[in-house]
Parts: structure tokens; sequence; C-alpha cells
């Protein structure tokens, strides 16, 4: 299901922005390293309020040499159903950690919103935004490394059982 490795380096586009850099195995391999930072990278964009999330996810994910389908695909954790509720949360922790009043706005994305209700919140909204990406960013990326890092330990530890017993027989 992933794209074949040669042609994404050869594509013209994508070769002429980011060069060598898409030379990186860890682009489309699954490691600790580059997993871990895929969950780093597409939660903290999942959680900001810009149009191009998933090209800033392939950018970020190239540049930091993560995995890139799944940086990418993280970005939709804020998909069409999702973001009424993410952005009321975030509204919510940016308007608690400025002290402001939580004003009672029912969020749409229409250019009339954006003039009239959006220019009243931005401030607690963006900060929110920037500070529920980070924490989830945090937790997701390092959570991942931990978990994988548990689960090779368990596999070493079964590895080594297994040759004591071979040994004991």
């Amino acid at each position: 299901m992933l794209p074949e490795p040669d042609k994404f380096r050869k594509h013209p586009h994508l070769n002429k922005i980011f060069g060598t850099l898409l030379h990186d195995p860890n682009l489309l391999h699954l490691n600790r390293r580059s997993v871990s930072g895929a969950f780093f990278i597409g939660l903290f964009v999942a959680f900001m309020p810009i149009p191009p999330q998933m090209l800033l996810a392939a950018a970020l994910a190239i540049y930091f040499r993560t995995n890139l389908p799944l940086s990418v695909g993280l970005v939709w954790v804020s998909n069409p159903v999702t973001i009424p509720p993410l952005s009321w949360f975030c509204y919510k922790v940016g308007a608690m950690i400025l002290g402001t009043k939580i004003q009672n706005i029912q969020f749409e994305f229409t250019f009339d919103w954006i003039t009239n209700e959006l220019l009243m919140i931005w401030e607690p909204f963006l900060l929110g935004c920037f500070l529920v990406g980070t924490a989830s960013s945090l937790l997701g990326g390092f959570g991942v490394s931990l978990i994988w890092r548990i689960n090779v330990g368990r596999q070493w530890h079964l590895r080594k059982m297994l040759r004591n017993k071979k040994l004991l027989k």
C-alpha cells in the first residue's frame, strides 16, 4: 500500500523541493524513531487550524526524517466530524489559560463565521490549539516510543527464556 521508494524519490516536484532528503529510508520504514517522530508531527499538526495540514505534516516528516505516510495520516485526527468538538476544547483550554470568559459560540467553518466570531476569540483559540497540539504530540510520541521499547524488551526476554529452556533440555 506504500508508494514504491524509487518512484517516490524520483518525483520531479518533490525532488526539486526536498532534494536528497527524500532518499532517507525512514520516510517509508516502520521503526521506533520514525514512528514516534511521525506521532509527534502528525498529532501536533492535526491541532493547527490551517488548511494545508497534510502538506505541512508531509514537509515536516521529510525534513525531520520520520515516517511520511503515518505523519500525514495522523493529521486526520482532526476531520470534518471531530473538528467542532476539538475546536471547542482548544478554545476552552486557551480561555482558561488566559483567564478570559468563555463565550457561547457555535463553531462553523464559513467565511462569515471567521470574519465575525473567530476575530473575537482568536487569541484563546490559537493558544489552546498550540497547547493541546503540543500536549497530544508529546503524549503520542513518547507513548509510542515507550510502548515500542516495552514490546522489544518483552521480545528479548521471551527469546532469552526460550534459549535457556533449550539449554536445560
